[in-house]
């Protein structure tokens, strides 16, 4: 009985050994990344995501929890502005902080997430004038602890997160495109939060 049970013991660390090895030779560090194109200039651009008070209008993660809790902190718009937000196990809790704003070209965000796993990574968008459209990227890139590693052996991270930044800037088109132009000016006015369109 005790040869059974100890046989049994190292088939298990085995087992173990194996997996822990598996999940060290994952990527250390993840980027997932996607862009669209938008018919309209960067500085039209620009105001949807610089300010997280219009975030409403297009990101997919309102849609997930629209009864979470959000706060602002800050300056209203560019670096330094901070929202925090806590809601149900779809989206959970953490804090964005603009760390760079460029205008009409890049928006650097720190996230700080509480839950449902803390962590930090980062956030990029960037906005690329091509004629009369803008290519804009929306990108997320952090390291991967052990933790991290053994999910992505599971998880399709780039697909289900690749998913919502489709989506994000699916919404986002579509909210700079039905936007209202100054045209006396050239200057595209800023949407409010809540704002439909």
């Amino acid at each position: 009985m005790k040869k059974i049970l100890l046989g049994g013991l190292a088939v298990f660390a085995a087992i173990v050994l194996v997996f822990v090895i598996a999940v060290a030779m994952q990527p250390s560090e993840f980027r997932i990344e996607r862009s669209t194109t938008m018919a309209a200039a960067p500085a039209e651009i620009f105001p949807h995501v610089n300010d997280f008070h219009n975030w409403d209008a297009w990101s997919p993660w309102i849609k997930l929890d629209p009864e979470a809790k959000a706060t602002f902190e800050g300056p209203t718009e560019g670096k330094d502005a901070v929202f925090r937000w806590s809601g149900n196990d779809d989206i959970g809790e953490g804090i964005m902080t603009i760390v760079e704003s460029k205008p009409d070209e890049r928006i650097r965000i720190r996230l700080d997430f509480v839950r449902p796993m803390a962590g930090t990574s980062d956030a990029e968008f960037t906005f690329v004038p091509a004629g009369e459209t803008t290519k804009v990227t929306w990108a997320m890139m952090g390291k991967n602890d052990f933790i991290g590693r053994a999910v992505c052996m599971f998880m399709n991270m780039d697909k289900m997160l690749g998913e919502k930044f489709d989506e994000g800037l699916a919404s986002m088109k579509k909210a700079v495109e039905s936007s209202p132009v100054n045209h006396a000016d050239g200057e595209a006015q800023t949407p409010t939060k809540g704002d439909p369109s």
